[in-house]
């Protein structure tokens, strides 16, 4: 059974290489998500990659193989899955739920986490709409777009939320701009670089184009560029 410290890493890089596009993740960048310094996880990087997990390239960075995908994927169906039952079940407000998930991930049982996951009703997705891999190591990744992305008078739906520091999530559940929530786009102004949201049954809210692009909707323009799909 890998360790707590090489499950984080493992988790680590595959987010980030769903937002590089499975390119190499440059070690500087997993040292800062990790919190340790380049030459510690570089260190822990090159034990993950004798163990088969991953392939390290000094110059490029490192990136996953397929068998450290497919524990990382395991390691973020507990996380997210804890998340769901501690908000759901427990009451948990889902600020504080990320941090609680990040202790429990590592020391529950396959069975325990089966039993949560029939209580739940086998999710799809956690409280901020961050998929929940399945059992056998997939997950779906469907095509959003950014609330920053929307024209004036476009009606949507938040779908998934980004940014899930405890600050944030409290923003976000104070404004009404919580998944499944309806909203309107009532101003969009790039060169303000700022939109005007307004939530169903909640006042207008401003944004800066970087809190909106934190919002994932949908549906997305159908004209425009081709949209990324986001795990």
């Amino acid at each position: 059974m890998a360790s707590r410290t090489i499950e984080n890493y493992l988790k680590q890089l595959w987010l980030q290489q769903q937002e590089s596009r499975g390119k190499y993740v440059p070690m500087g960048k997993l040292a800062a998500l990790v919190g340790v310094t380049a030459g510690t996880a570089t260190t822990m990087v090159k034990a993950i990659a004798d163990s088969g997990l991953a392939k390290y390239a000094p110059r490029a960075g490192v990136r996953l193989t397929r068998a450290g995908e497919q524990l990382a994927l395991h390691v973020l169906r507990r996380h997210r899955l804890l998340e769901l039952f501690l908000v759901e079940i427990l009451g948990i407000d889902w600020s504080d739920a990320h941090g609680e998930a990040e202790e429990l991930e590592h020391v529950i049982s396959e069975t325990v986490l089966a039993r949560i996951d029939l209580l739940l009703g086998h999710p799809s997705v956690d409280p901020h709409g961050d998929p929940i891999p399945s059992s056998s190591g997939t997950v779906e990744a469907p095509e959003l777009c950014s609330l920053a992305e929307l024209q004036a008078g476009s009606k949507t739906a938040i779908v998934r939320i980004m940014d899930q520091s405890a600050e944030f999530l409290r923003f976000a559940q104070t404004s009404g701009l919580v998944p499944k929530a309806a909203v309107v786009i009532e101003h969009n102004n790039p060169q303000a670089g700022a939109i005007s949201a307004r939530p169903d049954g909640k006042p207008p809210v401003i944004l800066s184009m970087a809190a909106a692009a934190k919002f994932l909707v949908r549906p997305c323009p159908t004209a425009g560029k081709q949209r990324r799909k986001r795990s």
